[in-house]
């Protein structure tokens, strides 16, 4: 009786995060994808204003070269001017991280963008830093990280109905399975990730030329990062941002399919 009425509400438990996730759906404006998220823009915003000096401060706080932190925020803010990101509602702000050692940028929800000192030491050209913060920009106005809170509550649902319905205090063995489901989750989420890669390297090629930006210095810090792969230290950037393969490729093929006739003459590099 007892392994029935755990059923039922694994069942219940399962069914009503199920419904939650796939009832919360919206256009995003700038991709025109439609998306599973329960966040507004200003919850996106607040986040990551709350999260970003913890962030910040994992890499050594905010970098005390004032003139090229605003060179980035300058480059950042280019960007964000010139394309659909500055029709968002969300409030871009461009940081350079004092940590010189770590290769990596990311993006907060809601516009918090970073880029370690690290990684700013390895670009050779305006260019490479303009294609590092269009993928960033592009990462924040596709809602990945919306996106990915929502699946993480989605699959956060769903294993813990699991375990529910499989725990048996008889037969202790049983949480083994619902740690297994716990990592399928967990590759659902990797994947996901790995897609999202995908997305932002496009919207980075969509950004740079209308911002005066030549799109093809994103494939050259694609270059360096696998440069820097083969040392002893991996760069971040490829952890915090899961490789999907041929990127290189997929760059090339985005440049051409968008600039068929040739890229605009006078793109800074």
């Amino acid at each position: 009786m007892r392994g029935s009425l755990r059923y039922i509400i694994a069942l219940l438990l399962g069914g009503i995060t199920l419904i939650s996730y796939y009832c919360k759906r919206s256009v995003n404006e700038v991709t025109g994808e439609v998306q599973h998220v329960d966040m507004t823009a200003d919850q996106e915003i607040a986040l990551g204003l709350q999260a970003a000096p913890e962030m910040a401060q994992q890499y050594g706080g905010i970098h005390p070269d004032r003139q090229a932190g605003a060179a980035v925020e300058r480059i950042g803010q280019e960007i964000v001017r010139s394309t659909k990101a500055g029709q968002t509602p969300y409030k871009f702000q461009f940081h350079l991280l004092a940590d010189e050692n770590t290769i990596n940028a990311f993006a907060l929800p809601g516009g918090q963008v970073f880029i370690t000192a690290g990684l700013l030491k390895n670009l050779k050209t305006e260019g490479q830093v303009a294609g590092v913060l269009a993928h960033e920009i592009g990462h924040v106005v596709a809602r990945h990280s919306a996106e990915q809170i929502a699946k993480s509550k989605l699959t956060q649902g769903l294993t813990g109905a699991a375990a529910i319905g499989m725990y048996d205090p008889d037969r202790p063995g049983t949480a083994v399975s619902a740690a297994a489901a716990a990592m399928v989750g967990k590759l659902l989420t990797l994947r996901y990730g790995r897609q999202d890669e995908l997305e932002a390297d496009k919207l980075a090629v969509d950004f740079t030329p209308s911002a005066g930006y030549d799109p093809r210095s994103m494939i050259q810090v694609m270059e360096i990062l696998e440069q820097a792969n083969h040392g002893s230290s991996p760069p971040e950037f490829l952890s915090t941002h899961p490789n999907p393969g041929n990127r290189i490729q997929e760059l090339q093929r985005d440049i051409a399919t968008d600039y068929p006739q040739g890229l605009p003459a006078n793109l800074k590099p």
